[in-house]
């Protein structure tokens, strides 16, 4: 299948989960992120979940990793292609931005260079890590950007696609993806 036949066939998907069902299915996905390799690392990014799209709670993750006493920084829209990071602190404000996005209205900047970490939001992937999102390419440039060897963690309710038809030259595959039931390594 292609990207835009993915991206519509798993948004319907995701239609069909109910409040219940995200909850439970994003702690289960937390708790498998604890049998990663991960734990000698320092700053983890996280994105936040765009509710409407019923995407992954990610608040599991996050409490998670500060308990873990970790760095965790969180993106924020800059233009049309760019995001900006911010290290998330007690006292972080965030605003829901136009597209539904829980964004920090300000900080301390980090990086892309000092991430060890990256959970990455997708709509699907295949057995060779490529993944889906929505098309607009914020994570392919700000992966770009990253220094070599940062590990790239997607998060996904389902299992793999066995192969993503249009998978260009710019996209950045993942390093691993986690469901509820089980941890890809590519």
């Amino acid at each position: 299948m292609t990207k835009n036949e993915l991206r519509v066939d798993y948004k319907k998907r995701r239609d069909l989960l109910n409040s219940t069902i995200i909850e439970e299915k994003s702690i289960q996905i937390a708790n498998k992120v604890l049998l990663l390799p991960i734990w000698q690392f320092s700053f983890f990014h996280i994105f936040l979940p765009i509710q409407k799209q019923k995407e992954i709670d990610t608040s599991p993750l996050l409490s998670l990793l500060q308990g873990k006493d970790k760095h965790v920084v969180v993106p924020k829209m800059k233009n049309n292609q760019d995001l900006t990071h911010y290290l998330l602190l007690d006292n972080t404000i965030f605003k829901t931005n136009k597209w539904g996005i829980p964004e920090p209205q300000d900080g301390i900047p980090v990086d892309e260079e000092k991430l060890d970490v990256v959970f990455i939001p997708l709509l699907a992937y295949d057995i060779k890590g490529n993944r889906v999102g929505y098309g607009k390419g914020f994570y392919d440039c700000f992966l770009s950007k990253c220094k070599p060897g940062v590990l790239k963690v997607g998060l996904s309710f389902y299992e793999p696609e066995q192969f993503i038809d249009d998978v260009d030259a710019t996209d950045i595959p993942l390093d691993y993806c986690i469901t509820p039931e089980a941890i890809y390594k590519f």
